[in-house]
């Protein structure tokens, strides 16, 4: 058995694995990152980027569709070949040199295979030739393994070869039915992805559409899907699931309700990878999410192993993730220096921005973008709030950005400390101006000086001063 020694130890090659390395490295130690599959995880190969691409051809499109002089330009449908292709490209064609080539150029090095913790600091990786290699630990082992798509125990649907986000994602062909089992932000993206691309899709949404936005979001969302042809079935329950010999899914619902399909994507939460680790071996449970202080250091964990990304369930998204990594790779290297971290400048800035202003985009028609809190999570926190609406259409800007353009706006404040505390948007393009209500809600930026910050006219944007007028001064 080969064995070498690093400053620290990565396990997960995803874009939170990357980050943390690079962190580290750029502080001045030495990494080494161990990945069992593709460099460059989830994100770069199954979720944000080939998704993005899929759903990003049909947007523009419907965008041209909504203004005279670009509608008579646009002479046909959407070409699945073309998105497919695109896709591809955007997935590397699932190949991982340009990711390798960049850890190299980082000073990263990097072991693939199956990272296992076999004792404290120590991780020991077995390649596909069944080699392993001892990888020893001065300061750290961080798991960055991420999470994969939850199958629930629905009779039948393991046997049924279903879909997760990564089939759905890495899709070759089109299926004629796809029937989607969930409501969150994959089952919407991909049902309005799939449902552009020309398959009759069917959402069987037990909770509702987005159920964990504003309401108002979720219906928007729930409309336009099934203005495009898609059958929505609210508060649907799968109970169970049978492919037939013809390869057909055959499903059934709770009420007695019967969907048939070519394909059924399951599409229900998330579970973390951390069953083959060798988290038993120090005392932790394989299979379980990692609890974390606020510096992500792993309660019980030892003092040298931590986690980032969505292995430690704070926040399951990329972005959030990456920011996760810039923070534990600081805290690394300040504690390796021995510097002190427990203050403001560390973990109480890691827990303030998973906790209170996470921004997510979902790319569906409309896009829903949201920062902060909603109203109810706001009331549940006990906070004294109030809720501003406004109506997208009516800014000046969305009436140049689109013929009917339909869309809603929401602020919430909190009254006590007259700061913005959560934001939701809805309509066309709205991602591009979520991060202005990010940097208000982290920079508790008082509304009285919001009203300084001008949006310039005619633009979308201007729906700033509109939500302001609406609360008043």
């Amino acid at each position: 058995m080969t064995a070498v020694e690093y400053d620290v130890v990565v396990i997960g090659a995803g874009p939170v694995g990357e980050n943390v390395a690079d962190r580290v490295v750029q502080g001045g130690l030495t990494a080494a990152i161990v990945e069992r599959e593709l460099v460059g995880g989830e994100c770069s190969y199954w979720a944000c980027m080939p998704t993005k691409a899929l759903l990003r051809s049909a947007s523009a499109l419907r965008a041209a569709r909504q203004l005279p002089g670009a509608r008579e330009a646009v002479t046909g449908d959407l070409d699945a070949v073309a998105v497919l292709g695109r896709r591809d490209s955007f997935a590397s064609h699932w190949q991982d040199d340009g990711q390798v080539s960049w850890l190299d150029s980082a000073g990263i090095a990097l072991h693939r295979g199956q990272g296992r913790i076999s004792s404290p600091r120590v991780v020991e990786v077995t390649g596909v030739d069944g080699v392993t290699t001892r990888l020893t630990a001065r300061h750290a082992v961080v798991v960055a393994t991420g999470s994969s798509a939850l199958l629930p125990d629905i009779p039948g649907l393991r046997e049924a070869a279903p879909w997760s986000s990564r089939e759905a994602a890495s899709a070759g062909s089109v299926p004629r039915r796809l029937a989607i089992i969930g409501g969150g932000v994959v089952a919407a993206e991909m049902a309005t992805a799939f449902a552009a691309l020309g398959s009759s899709v069917t959402v069987l949404a037990r909770d509702g559409v987005l159920p964990s936005v504003e309401p108002f979001a979720g219906e928007l969302v729930t409309d336009s899907l099934r203005e495009a042809g898609v059958s929505v079935r609210l508060g649907a329950e799968a109970v169970s699931v049978k492919r037939d010999d013809s390869g057909t899914v055959h499903i059934e619902t709770a009420s007695g309700e019967r969907v048939e399909a070519d394909e059924v994507l399951v599409a229900v939460g998330r579970t973390p990878n951390t069953q083959d680790i060798g988290l038993d071996g120090v005392g932790l449970a394989p299979g379980a999410w990692l609890a974390v202080d606020d510096t992500l250091r792993v309660v019980d964990g030892g003092g040298w192993l931590y986690a980032a990304g969505d292995v430690n369930r704070r926040v399951l998204l990329t972005h959030q993730g990456k920011y996760q990594a810039r923070a534990v790779g600081d805290v690394i290297v300040a504690r390796a220096k021995g510097e002190k971290v427990e203050d403001a400048r560390w973990g109480r800035h890691v827990a303030t921005a998973d906790e209170r202003a996470v921004p997510q985009v979902v790319f569906t028609d409309p896009e829903i973008a949201s920062v902060g809190l909603t109203a109810a999570a706001a009331e549940t926190a006990g906070l004294r709030i109030r809720v501003v609406d406004y109506d997208l259409s009516a800014v000046a800007g969305s009436a140049l950005h689109a013929d009917g353009y339909k869309g809603h706006a929401r602020m919430v404040v909190d009254e006590d400390r007259k700061v913005i505390v959560g934001c939701t948007l809805a309509g066309p393009d709205v991602a591009e101006l979520i991060h202005a209500a990010t940097i208000a809600i982290v920079g508790e930026v008082p509304l009285d000086r919001l009203w300084h910050a001008v949006p310039a006219y005619p633009t979308v944007s201007e729906v700033w001063l509109r939500l302001l007028e609406t609360y008043g001064r």
